[in-house]
């Protein structure tokens, strides 16, 4: 239906639509009746409101519960205020928990309770029970279902429980040994099992080392936990040390990339995707930011008033300090990148931000030093004024030293004052850049040239 890129099926959209429009809901079933879940959640992004909601209902009682697991977040409200709870609890109901409750969560409280309330029992107690853990927490993204057994079983009754069990999970990668309290004692990958005799205590098949999420672990932590040992799978438990849960290796790719975009977006002052959010709420969502840039402008623009006197005398100034803030605005953009994601990463600690402080300076030195040169020999070319071109680049050489310590120090003080780094560092970044910029390049000219 659509290639790695995302490329839609522009033939089969189009029969689509026209199926959606002639209103033939057999038709419709039987074109995406074949395709992937992923395949049919994806050509939801390229129909109009309208052609969702018919492509839904046509869709009915044929829905695949997967369906449900890839549709876009800023999609999920609509799509089940489409399909009714009914539906919904039904499709849901064959999730997997954390499927379950990631799409329970994008909805809002009111359908998120009617869809609750129609679950069968048994899905309905381990939904709640999963809800009740904070937003973006490992008591959310783990699934309820795991296969534990007691460390003192040999590897033939353990290949008998998993033959003769058929409420198992779908797909499990590690079987979790536990003592009589059920705490989590060690783990052994499946493939290991099948490839012991039958007489081998799985006690003795144990892995050295086993890493246990407490429910309240930030999912952030988790996905670095599984990145720094590389792991499958791993056990979630609750206050009192006893496992409730696993959360598995495509979880975790599931979170960096949705940790990753949402940086991207925070740094650009969007705190989430709106590409499918009604017009008003996108605009109403954006307007927060643009008010904290303009007061940001004025704070630049005010520094820049009071050298107006001298602006007037030498126009050439007003040429060449844009110039001065764009090159100190970018170097402390690129240092406030690289900064922010070590934050993120838990690369950059309280241990070792000095020293990352310092090889940025450093780095802001030897860059101003080359502008220095650079910007020196540029004005002295274009304007012919020694004395205008010596302080054209001292002012890059200070500027661009400032601004690898503004876009370090923004983020490490965000950060030790509890604020997210992500969402505020760029606009005080930019603001405190183009201040100094435009202070150090104007008041020396002013001293010197005037």
């Amino acid at each position: 239906m659509a290639d790695d890129r995302g490329n839609v099926d522009t033939e089969l959209l189009d029969e689509l639509r026209q199926a959606l429009a002639d209103g033939t809901a057999e038709r419709v079933r039987y074109r995406i009746g074949a395709l992937h879940p992923a395949d049919q959640a994806e050509l939801l992004r390229f129909l109009e409101p309208h052609e969702r909601r018919a492509l839904v209902e046509a869709l009915g009682t044929a829905l695949d519960p997967e369906f449900l697991s890839y549709i876009d977040e800023e999609l999920r409200q609509e799509i089940a205020a489409s399909l009714g709870p009914e539906l919904v609890a039904t499709a849901l109901a064959e999730l997997e928990t954390d499927d379950a409750i990631a799409f329970l969560e994008d909805l809002d409280d009111d359908l998120q309770l009617q869809i609750i309330a129609a679950l069968p029992a048994t899905e309905r107690s381990e939904v709640e029970r999963s809800l009740q853990y904070p937003e973006d927490t490992a008591g959310r993204m783990m699934q309820r279902a795991f296969v534990a057994l007691p460390d003192y079983w040999v590897v033939g009754q353990a290949i008998d429980y998993l033959r003769n069990h058929p409420d198992l999970p779908d797909d499990f990668y590690d079987i979790f040994l536990v003592s009589a309290r059920f705490e989590p004692l060690g783990s052994i990958p499946v493939s290991m099992v099948l490839r012991s005799g039958r007489t081998t205590p799985l006690r003795q098949l144990r892995q050295r080392e086993l890493h246990v999420i407490d429910a309240r672990t930030d999912r952030e932590d988790v996905a670095r936990l599984f990145r720094k040992y590389g792991l499958v799978s791993a056990p979630v438990i609750a206050e009192r040390g006893r496992i409730i849960g696993v959360i598995t290796v495509d979880d975790i790719v599931d979170v960096i990339e949705e940790e990753a975009e949402e940086d991207f977006l925070k740094l650009h002052g969007v705190s989430e995707s709106d590409l499918f959010r009604p017009l008003r709420r996108t605009a109403l969502r954006r307007q927060p930011w643009l008010l904290v840039n303009l007061g940001a402008a004025i704070m630049a623009a005010l520094v820049i008033a009071q050298f107006e006197g001298s602006i007037d005398q030498l126009v050439t100034l007003a040429i060449l300090m844009p110039i001065v803030a764009s090159m100190a605005g970018n170097a402390g953009a690129q240092t406030m990148t690289v900064c922010v994601r070590g934050i993120a990463t838990g690369e950059i600690t309280a241990q070792n931000a000095l020293r990352f402080f310092r090889k940025e300076l450093a780095v802001g030195l030897a860059n101003g030093s080359t502008f220095l040169v650079v910007g020196t020999i540029m004005v002295m070319v274009w304007f012919g004024y020694p004395e205008l071109a010596v302080v054209f680049g001292g002012a890059l050489l200070a500027a661009l030293s400032v601004a690898a310590g503004i876009g370090v120090g923004v983020p490490l003080i965000l950060e030790r004052l509890k604020a997210d780094p992500a969402i505020a560092s760029a606009v005080f970044v930019t603001t405190l850049t183009d201040m100094f910029s435009f202070f150090v390049f104007l008041g020396v000219a002013t001293l010197v040239l005037l």
